[in-house]
């Protein structure tokens, strides 16, 4: 692929990092507690494999069916090398092939019923899978995701599931140019995530996915362990 944006992945991967590394510092953080996920959502192999190149190893997927055919399906030696995220919503239907995709990890459990799904076939196939609980922080109707009561009122029975190993929470904020305005969002994900490790001590609740491109710095200063980054990396979507 003949594309102009490729040789600037490598320098945007590195401003991107830098930027990490200042925000982390300006919240008194260790900037090697927070793990960049490059989301790589429609941009083809050349893009993954300029940032393999660049040190890159975390890469995130929206939609199974592309991710599997992105790091599975295709005869690259260096995707042996990615580690691949799922952040996009899971159907039932297409729940086998998420976990065809070999994720680290699923970021976007967002019901009882697809997390009962992914745990009977991650026990059929004998791999447990680790996950995040999606929380739809905003309430936004259009948005997936437990609500806080809702994840309250569930996590008995989802930390019940065998086949799952849940590690924490994942949110979307509503979309504003302004990153200031997801602040509030991640300080209740951050709230909701103490409070339930204080009323579910017997679950991993370590991990904080929250910000992107435009407010990742932000969702540091709040706590982030896990940003998604997309096209401060890569550039617009194809």
């Amino acid at each position: 692929m003949n594309d102009p944006s490729l040789p600037a992945i490598a320098a945007n991967l590195a401003r991107v990092r830098e930027r990490m590394a200042r925000a982390a510092a300006s919240a008194g953080r260790d900037p090697g507690d927070i793990t960049l996920v490059a989301v790589t959502k429609t941009h083809a192999w050349p893009y993954v494999a300029a940032a393999l190149a660049a040190g890159q190893i975390e890469f995130g997927e929206n939609r199974p069916e592309e991710a599997f055919d992105k790091f599975r399906g295709v005869p690259h030696p260096e995707a042996a090398h990615a580690r691949l995220h799922l952040i996009g919503p899971i159907q039932s239907r297409k729940a086998r092939l998420a976990l065809d995709c070999q994720p680290v990890l699923i970021h976007s459990v967002d019901r009882l019923k697809i997390a009962a799904r992914l745990s009977a076939l991650a026990q059929e196939l004998g791999q447990p899978l680790d996950i995040l609980f999606e929380i739809n922080i905003s309430g936004e109707a259009t948005k997936a995701g437990f609500s806080p009561a809702g994840l309250a009122a569930a996590a008995p029975e989802l930390l019940a599931l065998p086949g799952l190993r849940p590690h924490g929470l994942m949110a979307i904020p509503p979309f504003d140019p302004d990153p200031e305005s997801a602040r509030p969002h991640f300080v209740a994900l951050r709230r909701l995530r103490d409070d339930v490790a204080r009323l579910f001590p017997q679950g991993d609740w370590s991990q904080l996915s929250m910000g992107m491109s435009d407010d990742f710095e932000v969702a540091i200063a709040e706590g982030a362990t896990i940003v998604r980054v997309g096209s401060a990396i890569f550039g617009p979507r194809e």
